[in-house]
């Protein structure tokens, strides 16, 4: 594995053409309920899937059962331990990390998606006008 912990670190674009053309690789989207809420979801209904939102840290604080929610959402969708699975938060911190749980948990191809929903700091230090899945164009929803 390239990154040493986890499987590597791809682009948002990356991520999406690879969901879109394997229709066993999923995405877990790590951010907060109020991320989902107030900053938008990723939609992945044009390539008929659907993400797994599990969040990384809680109102309370860390989600101290990250990894058993995680290991539970892959093996209810019947994911193989060889399965690509891209984990994305807001800018590639929180899902580098849950990369490397993925990956202690067995699955071999455990991807951090590097820029994130929102995409790294401009420089006035504003989010989703770098990089980024929104930035990409890709598709999202906002409720």
């Amino acid at each position: 594995m390239p990154a040493g912990d986890y499987a590597g670190d791809v682009t948002a674009q990356a991520a999406w053409d690879n969901l879109a053309t394997d229709q066993n690789a999923v995405l877990v989207d790590v951010r907060t309920k109020t991320e989902w809420d107030l900053v938008g979801k990723p939609d992945l209904a044009s390539i008929d899937q659907e993400p797994i939102y599990l969040q990384w840290v809680t109102l309370q604080g860390l989600n101290k059962h990250f990894t058993d929610q995680l290991q539970a959402a892959l093996e209810e969708r019947g994911i193989a331990k060889d399965t690509p699975i891209y984990i994305m938060c807001q800018s590639g911190g929180r899902s580098k990390i849950a990369a490397m749980q993925c990956t202690e948990l067995g699955y071999t191809a455990a991807y951090n998606i590097a820029e994130g929903f929102e995409g790294s700091l401009d420089d006035r230090q504003h989010r989703n006008s770098v990089n980024g899945w929104k930035v990409a164009g890709l598709p999202w929803t906002q409720k």
